[in-house]
């Protein structure tokens, strides 16, 4: 597919960081301003549906799903993490890994929800710190699987 946003190498700087990219899949930061430590973890193949992909393929992308969430746990101390993979607006396999706190903007709503709250400056500053180290703790986690 030609014109899906997913499939593309490219990002533009407000789109986000590259963190890891495999043969199969690719971990994005998004740069989100009101979710620092927001992550996508991308199929690098324009396929739709999860269960176009044979078993393999579906547990080698959960374990990457895993590791970016466990490494976001362990950095970012959240009050919950998000996984979701919705593809309503863009049908390639991608799955968002969110880490949510009770005063970030959209509590307790979803990611996309209207936004209920304003969070202090100075945490997302220090969000914003603490998803700097994400990174490398992605990447250590994702190592342990290989």
């Amino acid at each position: 597919m030609t014109n899906c946003v997913l499939c593309k190498d490219d990002l533009k700087p407000e789109e986000g960081e590259l963190i890891w990219r495999g043969d199969y899949c690719r971990v994005i930061m998004v740069n989100d301003p009101d979710l620092p430590g927001f992550c996508r973890v991308i199929w690098n193949q324009h396929v739709s549906e999860m269960s176009d992909l044979t078993y393999g393929e579906r547990d080698h992308l959960m374990s990457l799903i895993f590791a970016v969430e466990e490494a976001i746990r362990r950095v970012m101390d959240p009050d919950k993490v998000n996984l979701a993979a919705l593809g309503n607006m863009v049908p390639h396999i991608h799955w968002h890994v969110i880490p949510r706190f009770k005063d970030d903007a959209f509590y307790p709503g979803s990611a996309w929800s209207a936004r209920t709250q304003e969070t202090s400056k100075s945490h997302l500053e220090s969000r914003r710190a603490l998803a700097k180290q994400l990174p490398i703790a992605i990447k250590e986690a994702i190592s342990q699987l290989y």
